[in-house]
């Protein structure tokens, strides 16, 4: 388990769950192919890789997205990747947002004949204005987190 998760104090936090009908190592490719995004991640405006190669720990790319009719661009990294999770690290400091740490762990388990992804979450060192519309967003990043899912579930299922 990633260390954040330890130390939570003031921050904001959500999960989402989905089912999917595929095997697992088909579902852990799908969340790292980011060429595929393009099909599946809601409003992706573009991504652009910091690095070159398979995506691994250490890999990092900018994401564009359209949200709210603004294109808001972030810097993601992968932190973590492991047989059953996958731990990706967004310093706001380095992207539209100008402040907070996001850290969003996917956790894969098998089920059968399907396979069921937990995505937590978890925002922190907002302050003021931001911190008090984070809390108010946190419903919000999580239907987002919930369509992103939905959306690559179809892209993956067909």
């Amino acid at each position: 388990m990633n260390e954040f998760w330890g130390k939570r104090g003031m921050s904001i936090q959500f999960e989402t769950k989905e089912t999917f009908h595929v095997p697992k190592e088909k579902l852990y490719q799908g969340l790292l192919d980011l060429d595929s995004a393009q099909h599946w991640m809601q409003g992706l405006v573009r991504i652009e890789r910091l690095d070159e190669g398979p995506v691994k720990v250490g890999s990092r790319w900018k994401e564009t997205r359209k949200m709210m009719g603004q294109e808001a661009t972030e810097v993601v990294k992968v932190t973590g990747l492991e047989h059953n999770q996958i731990h990706l690290y967004v310093d706001g400091s380095k992207g539209t947002s100008g402040k907070g740490e996001h850290f969003y762990t996917y956790s894969i388990k098998e089920l059968g004949n399907s396979t069921e992804v937990t995505l937590r979450g978890e925002i922190k060192g907002m302050t003021g204005i931001a911190k008090l519309l984070s809390k108010l967003m946190a419903g919000t990043f999580r239907k987002i987190c919930a369509k992103d899912l939905d959306g690559l579930k179809n892209y993956l299922e067909k």
